[in-house]
């Protein structure tokens, strides 16, 4: 499978995230260029901060191949990983981590910190970000564009009703 395939199946995982209400993040994990295991974001749905696209494909994966050491597998993901999980893909000895959009905000594999580069640690992992890139900053621009406009909307509306419960 190509890095483009395994991101495009991310993005389907994506997708169903932000029909869902969550973020629109999504991951795969390939182990031999085969999928072993598939995440989206679901803090919200499962009440748990955790809940990142990431983790529940690492929980996935580890499940799948009974070992939560993963040091033969890829992961693909939409969005450039945060401290929490990219300090759970070194844990796990990724391989290989590869992201669609950078994170400007959050992102810990290089657009804030990078805890990938910590020449420290003893498990290193390759990085690389921008595959389907446009697609997936198009997914996250839309989600929030459109959260947006249903809280301009919301907030119209609360005050068209009070200016009528005043009058």
């Amino acid at each position: 499978m190509t890095d483009t395939q395994a991101m495009a199946l991310a993005l389907a995982q994506a997708t169903l995230a932000g029909a869902a209400g969550e973020v629109p993040v999504g991951a795969v994990v390939l182990k031999d260029g085969i999928v072993i295991a598939t995440g989206r974001n679901a803090p919200i749905t499962n009440h748990d901060p955790s809940a990142h696209a990431e983790m529940q494909a690492l929980r996935a994966a580890a499940q799948a191949l009974d070992n939560y050491r993963l040091p033969d597998c890829e992961l693909f993901v939409t969005l450039e990983p945060c401290a929490m999980c990219a300090g759970a893909m070194l844990h796990a000895r990724l391989k290989r981590v590869v992201f669609g959009a950078a994170d400007p905000k959050t992102g810990a594999a290089g657009s804030v910190i990078d805890i990938f580069a910590q020449a420290q640690l003893n498990h290193q992992t390759q990085v690389q970000g921008g595959i389907l890139e446009l697609e997936c900053a198009d997914m996250l621009q839309g989600f929030f564009r459109q959260r947006r406009v249903k809280k301009t909307l919301s907030t119209s509306l609360l005050c068209e009703d009070s200016l009528r419960s005043a009058g």
